[in-house]
């Protein structure tokens, strides 16, 4: 068992490089907080992913973020990966502009070790082993969780670093009505509208969306593959996203809830063709539950993912032109007790991954997976508590069995203490192992071991908290063509992050350092930087809510990164600042401007591809009847 290893050294160097920024940040909110008439009071908000039943942020003991459908509305320009990188902990990459390969990095962990589930249904991609994000309208979205540390014995494979829930628009009481328009630069224009409605036993919601934009070169001179090709690549979407639900009487009820985005996306493979891919992405959930006695809930759930990458036009001669596509196929039966001791969480599932692709097919193209999970999560006085344990039955890789154990002791009123530990897994991908000429079949899953402490301080309206955690990795998956497992990874580091919400104002902070790198002795890369994963950052938000006129910007900032496992080639740091003002000129409408990139920042997240420089933003938004 492996524990946290705390290295005074590299623990004062984290410090002194995140609590001065946080310490001033402090100091700005707190006196322009002060200066406001009154304090805004609310109860915290209840969060489902981090112990997969119905919990208060402020008791979970995993570091939780709850993006609502407001911050959502101010991120317009934005892509969703953009927006998670806003967030504590969230790294991002993409190869270009919208519609691009985009990556999310939690706590400097591997892309593919976030899990990524809409409206509770797996999605992603089972050839690369990742989740696909560019596909995803922000349109789309009512909320998003966050959740940090090891989950895979709650979600089983993929949720090493964590778990991030998209949950679609939903249902509301009477007939609601929404739109926006958004005309921007690069000849940027977004529609959209819905409908949300809710009477007697039945209720639903309808969202529609267009997007259209001419984009930006993907690639620049740098690009080190022959890929570079100085045309714009645009990107065009349609999605519609669907809930409907039958309330049964006792408590019981069935949803149905889908989401369908089309997309069309220009990329950079080359010179002679104007390169293009359709995007493809389905999500379809089924679910019945309610009480079955006053103490157990159940809910049977059955859904269908779908993501799939079409390449239309291509100029590389390595490139099929085709469908590469993944289906899964999930049936998750969750119940949840209330016991003397907590509420206990028994989970069965069955998932079925299901590849193709164009011209050479995978040796092998489809796996099943059958998992049996329990969980306990409680409360008692000063004392929290979290366990949960799973079991999951690979048909390629037989049986593996992950365990997380969380406590959390208030030491007063305003201040929480906790530990966590935790163990996790990633099945490779079908592309790591099968893609003709790339693939290692004799690869094996990756193996985790992560371990927590924090300190959370929270009173009038001000919350604080500081974190360290320490993850080893066993059979890392290497990068690039025949991928090895590399015996020993670590990725430790700190975090620090505050919120206030003082009468009009809202402030948030964050920084974290982490030291993502190969520990195998006698490898030529040993202590060497893991890939694209910056080992600083720092990030502000601020909002002033003035009633008809609302206010905000965000900052974030960035260190150095390498593109590659040997550090030969580094990408620079860079920090960019988005401004927001929004203008409620009657109580159903709004106009909002977005300002993003404001100093036009050139920087690149990938060796070679670019990154959006400023861009300006004008909204028009609806929502009334």
């Amino acid at each position: 068992m492996s524990c946290v290893s705390l290295r005074p050294s590299a623990s004062r160097a984290a410090v002194r490089r995140i609590l001065l920024p946080i310490v001033l940040i402090h100091s700005v909110l707190a006196f322009t907080a002060s200066a406001a008439v009154a304090q805004t009071s609310t109860l915290p908000a209840v969060q489902v992913t981090a112990t997969r039943t119905p919990t208060r942020i402020d008791e979970a003991i995993s570091e939780v973020t709850v993006i609502e459908r407001a911050q959502i509305d101010r991120a317009t320009g934005r892509t969703l990966a953009e927006l998670l990188a806003q967030q504590p902990g969230v790294q991002f990459t993409a190869n270009g502009g919208p519609g691009t390969a985009s990556s999310v990095y939690l706590r400097g962990l591997e892309a593919r070790h976030t899990l990524l589930l809409i409206d509770g249904v797996r999605y992603g991609s089972a050839t690369l082993g990742t989740p696909a994000w560019e596909n995803l309208p922000l349109d789309a979205i009512e909320r998003i969780e966050i959740v940090r540390g090891p989950l895979s014995s709650l979600y089983g494979s993929d949720a090493v670093g964590g778990v991030i829930q998209i949950f679609t628009r939903r249902s509301a009481p009477g007939l609601h009505a929404n739109g926006n328009l958004t005309l921007g630069s690069k000849a940027a224009r977004q529609v959209g509208a819905g409908l949300s409605f809710g009477q007697g036993a039945i209720d639903g919601a309808l969202q529609l969306q267009h997007t259209r934009t001419r984009g930006f070169s993907a690639t620049n001179a740098n690009e080190p593959f022959g890929s570079f090709n100085p045309d714009d690549d645009g990107f065009r979407q349609n999605s519609v996203t669907g809930q409907l639900g039958i309330s049964f009487g006792a408590g019981w009820r069935a949803d149905a809830r889908v989401l369908a985005s089309h997309g069309e996306a220009q990329y950079d493979d080359g010179p002679g063709a104007d390169s293009r891919a359709a995007l493809r992405s389905d999500v379809l959930a089924l679910e019945l539950g309610g009480p079955v006695t006053t103490a157990w809930r159940s809910k049977l759930r059955v859904s269908r993912s779908t993501d799939a990458y079409e390449t239309l036009a291509s100029a590389s001669a390595f490139t099929d032109l085709g469908t590469t596509a993944t289906v899964q196929q999930q049936i998750a039966w969750e119940n949840s007790v209330v016991t003397p001791v907590g509420t206990a969480l028994l989970i069965a599932e069955h998932l079925r991954q299901k590849v193709s692709r164009p011209v050479t097919p995978y040796d092998v193209s489809d796996r099943s997976i059958n998992s049996l999970g329990l969980g306990l999560d409680g409360r008692a006085g000063r004392h929290t508590w979290q366990a949960s344990l799973r079991h999951d039955r690979n048909s390629q890789f037989g049986a593996q069995t992950t365990g997380a154990l969380g406590y959390g002791f208030d030491i007063t009123p305003s201040w929480r203490a906790a530990a966590s530990y935790g163990t996790s897994f990633v099945a490779p991908s079908f592309n790591q192992l099968y893609y003709p000429g790339f693939g290692n079949p004799n690869l094996l899953p990756e193996e985790g071991k992560q371990a927590e402490i924090s300190l959370r301080w929270a009173a009038d309206g001000h919350e604080l908290r500081a974190a360290y955690f320490d993850n080893r990795i066993r059979g890392y998956i290497s990068s690039g063509p025949a991928p090895v497992n590399v015996p020993k990874t670590q990725i430790d580091g700190a975090s620090l992050s505050y919120q206030v919400k003082q009468g009009a104002w809202t402030g948030a902070a964050s920084a974290e350092h982490v030291n993502p790198r190969n520990a195998t002795e006698g490898s030529a890369n040993l202590d060497k930087q893991l890939p694209r994963r910056a080992r600083d950052s720092l990030k502000l938000a601020a909002d002033l809510d003035l009633g008809a006129w609302q206010l905000g910007g965000v900052a974030n900032a960035f260190g150095h990164r390498f593109d590659d496992s040997a550090n030969a080639r580094r990408l620079a740091g860079y920090a960019t600042l988005d401004l927001h003002a929004d203008w409620r000129f009657a109580p159903s409408w709004a106009l909002g401007l977005r300002l993003n990139n404001l100093a036009n920042r050139q920087y690149e997240t990938v060796y070679g591809y670019n990154q959006p420089g400023r861009e300006v933003y004008a909204t028009l938004r609806y929502s009334g009847l």
